[in-house]
């Protein structure tokens, strides 16, 4: 059982995560690499989404979870992107090296902390 420090803890790692993505941007006055944030927000959408147009029946399991693949396929191409648009800014000379360095390091634990939350906080189901 997770309790009040694992949530202080967590939040802090999260600020800190944000913290790293935005100076990033402030420190080297090229602010391409907010688009990250960008994908921290969409990234769990399509997960809940196709978790939720599932037709989940009690009594008859059917199997079909094409619908939750196609959602989970979705989330990890956005968090593979969220790390892979820093590197092809900094190719393109868009951004400087540091800068991507600064939000990769910062989009890795806004990640990490994302599944830290929800592996301290999932809900075990009875049957």
């Amino acid at each position: 059982m997770a309790g009040l420090k694992t949530i202080i803890a967590l939040s802090f790692v999260l600020a800190i995560g944000f913290l790293l993505v935005i100076l990033s941007s402030a420190l080297f006055k090229n602010y391409l690499t907010l688009l990250v944030v960008a994908t921290y927000v969409i990234a769990p959408i399509p997960n809940w989404l196709c978790s939720r147009a599932q037709n989940s029946d009690d009594f008859m399991d059917s199997g079909s979870t094409g619908i939750i693949d196609f959602g989970r396929f979705l989330t990890g191409f956005l968090v593979v992107m969220g790390i892979a648009l820093p590197v092809l800014l900094a190719h393109c000379y868009l951004i400087t090296y540091p800068a991507m360095a600064m939000s990769i390091i910062g989009g890795l634990l806004i990640y990490g902390t994302i599944i830290s939350f929800t592996m301290f906080f999932q809900e075990e189901q009875d049957f």
